[in-house]
């Protein structure tokens, strides 16, 4: 039962975050930062302390490395994983798990045949501020929760982003990059999908990089900049979904879900904390919920997979979910494409919420 040995691919922008928490939990030794760019990788390495640094081959030969987290684009995050699990390491995902069902499902299909995991980002559901909410949600606080809200709405990542171009393309855009975090929270309190019913925009064919050593540079943009859905689920309920690239007027982290005692105003399902806010018909006032639990977060998924492996348990933001998740977002996709409402085909069974107290700075596999 010791701790997992963990190596992380891709060195951009996000392995800042990931690789502060994971070399911070006791249960994992991260070993190794690989790279397309070896020095990129080296410069990680050194900056979080972590041992080892190069290619992905070398990385995927390490012989203590039983965790691949793959920070690559989405576009390679299949390829990536595959050869993961060929070399025979689980592995955690950014998002989204791929860009189409068909390669989504193998790369799941390869880990159980080899008889290892996959599971996926986002995991911001297993931080405090959502899982406090998914609790008093569970226990009945507003009734059964029959109708959702969710918002999210920015110009868009290009004017800070260094290299926004994946944001625009296939994989990207609103849907695909920020779609995953609201509708893995909407599926974790309402149950699977069913059917959606998409409409989307392309407003503007070019973007123009605002920041970084690139700025000024102009490129194409070939996906809708913003989409509106209306999710149904398989229990009963519904939402409404907007997601836009595109607005002036920025409306971020809006979620709220409504039963027959009340609505619960969310935390922002793109961060690990805040406050959910109950408005309930029996009291005057809202009644506000600290985020109670841990403080960590990107790479709290990791871990809680690391551990699920040891202890013989699912994982809670495993593979499948997330591609129900992906299944749901391409209907979307297709939707808005054709004109008509799109079933959902897949399912998932949605995984019970953290215990009270779980806690990933504690040493479990000592």
């Amino acid at each position: 039962m010791s701790p997992v040995g963990v190596g992380v691919i891709g060195a951009g922008v996000i392995s800042d975050t990931y690789l502060e928490n994971l070399t911070g939990f006791p249960d994992l030794r991260v070993l190794f930062v690989a790279d397309l760019v070896p020095e990129r990788a080296a410069e990680q390495a050194a900056k979080h302390g972590v041992p080892g640094s190069g290619t992905v081959n070398e990385l995927l030969d390490h012989p203590e490395i039983e965790l691949v987290v793959n920070l690559t684009i989405p576009a390679a995050h299949v390829e990536v994983g595959l050869a993961a699990l060929d070399a025979g390491k689980h592995v955690w995902a950014e998002k989204p798990l791929a860009m189409d069902r068909e390669s989504a499902r193998k790369l799941l299909d390869r880990a159980k045949e080899r008889g290892l995991r996959v599971a996926s980002a986002p995991d911001t559901v297993l931080g405090a501020g959502l899982q406090t909410a998914r609790r008093a949600i569970d226990e009945g606080r507003i009734g059964e929760p029959r109708s959702a809200l969710a918002l999210f709405q920015t110009p868009g990542p290009e004017s800070w982003h260094p290299a926004p171009e994946f944001l625009f393309q296939a994989g990207g855009g609103p849907l695909l990059d920020m779609g995953p975090y609201y509708l893995t929270e909407l599926v974790q309190l309402l149950g699977p999908v069913r059917r959606v019913t998409g409409a989307g925009e392309r407003v503007r064919e070019t973007r123009v990089i605002g920041s970084g050593p690139r700025a000024g540079t102009e490129f194409p943009v070939t996906v809708p900049t913003t989409v509106s859905a209306l999710v149904e689920f398989e229990r009963g309920g519904f939402a409404q979904l907007q997601l836009s690239f595109d607005s002036a007027v920025k409306r971020t982290g809006f979620v709220e879900v409504t039963g027959g005692l009340g609505t619960a105003v969310l935390p922002d399902p793109n961060r690990f904390d805040g406050v959910t806010a109950l408005h309930l018909h029996a009291e005057e006032e809202p009644v506000e919920l600290e985020p109670d639990g841990h403080g960590s977060s990107r790479g709290t998924g990791a871990l809680e997979l690391a551990r699920a492996i040891r202890a013989g348990v699912p994982e809670r933001a495993s593979g499948e979910l997330a591609y129900h998740v992906l299944d749901a977002l391409l209907a979307i996709d297709e939707s808005l494409a054709h004109g008509h409402s799109v079933d959902v085909e897949s399912t998932v069974e949605v995984p019970p919420a953290l215990p009270a107290g779980w806690d990933p700075r504690e040493s479990t596999l000592d």
